[in-house]
């Protein structure tokens, strides 16, 4: 009847089972006291106690049981059961651009740069489930891989389906960065955020940066940037075996940082450098803290009272005692 889950409404009654072991202590001197005294030089001639006269305490220790139990019910135990409603109310659209060019293969980053990327791209998803998230991916060329869509299954499998090959070669910045302004441009949502990744210099496509950072700047879109490689030279892609695959050797890592702060400056937003996989992650975990999504949290109680299996056990222990009183014990009265 009482387990983890109960807790008391009333839990200062419990300062009168204090009066229980004063209660016994007065029953038996009591009891001595009233029980005559003779003395003799031998009990040869006495038989032992029978079990009801050494059981003869047992009607007064159910009272006292019974008494307990009325306590506990009078401290109310009960459970209580908890119902959650949540209503967002500031909604932000993100939408991710990500750099799929070849240089994302390179091995600075632990498997490489793209791989590192989607790991923490899908944590940073799970991490918004009040948000609607989409996604853009650009080399040479851009496109959109999902819409902003709050369907978070949809965004994390087409996350993991990016791979290199999907576009023609080459870093245009400016493509992805408008096209994820032409994504978010018609959203009613109260804020709206790009996050920009690349590993390079934007030479190619055929919109310039700062005209697509204009065009986030118009439509009040936030954006972060993000510069992904390390400091100095790195393990990248430099030419093809003759299966196809490609050769890897020693590259200088060229980004275009200048470029990364003024599209992140002019939109309101950072500029975010990550050598490793570590710093990636906390680059994504700060962004994740600067855009936050209001929520308010509606908590409603239930309260399910426990005390009636206590009264029923006292008045048990009552009854009993009665019985026991006017049939067993009832020479000793």
């Amino acid at each position: 009847m009482i387990g983890p889950d109960i807790q008391f409404a009333n839990p200062e009654f419990f300062w009168l089972l204090l009066l229980l072991p004063v209660a016994l202590l007065w029953y038996f001197f009591r009891r001595k006291q009233q029980l005559p005294t003779l003395r003799i030089s031998s009990l040869r001639a006495f038989s032992t106690p029978s079990l009801v006269s050494r059981l003869r305490p047992l009607p007064f220790i159910l009272r006292l049981l019974a008494l307990a139990a009325v306590i506990t019910a009078l401290a109310r135990p009960q459970t209580e059961n908890i119902s959650t409603r949540t209503k967002t109310t500031k909604g932000i659209d993100i939408v991710m651009a990500i750099d799929v060019s070849s240089s994302m293969l390179a091995r600075d980053l632990r498997p490489n740069r793209l791989s590192a990327l989607k790991e923490v791209a899908a944590e940073f998803v799970r991490q918004r489930p009040s948000d609607r998230i989409g996604l853009v991916v650009y080399a040479g060329e851009s496109y959109t891989k999902t819409p902003i869509t709050s369907d978070k299954r949809i965004v994390l499998s087409a996350l993991e389906d990016i791979t290199y090959g999907q576009l023609s070669d080459g870093t245009a910045i400016g493509m992805g960065l408008a096209t994820s302004v032409n994504r978010l441009k018609d959203s009613k949502a109260i804020s709206k955020v790009i996050i920009l990744l690349t590993d390079g210099v934007n030479n190619a496509g055929f919109i310039e940066p700062q005209t697509a950072a204009d065009m986030a700047l118009e439509y009040n879109i936030k954006t972060y940037t993000i510069g992904l490689g390390t400091n100095g030279n790195a393990l990248s892609p430099i030419g093809y075996n003759a299966d196809g695959t490609f050769r890897y050797g020693m590259r200088e890592v060229e980004i275009d940082e200048a470029l990364l702060k003024d599209i992140a400056t002019a939109t309101g937003g950072e500029y975010f450098r990550a050598t490793d996989n570590e710093t990636l992650e906390t680059i994504y975990d700060e962004i994740n803290k600067l855009e936050k999504t209001e929520i308010e949290e509606f908590k409603y109680y239930r309260y399910e009272e426990r005390f009636r299996p206590w009264v029923l056990l006292a008045g048990g222990l009552l009854l009993l005692e009665w019985v026991l009183r006017i049939t067993v014990f009832r020479s000793f009265i």
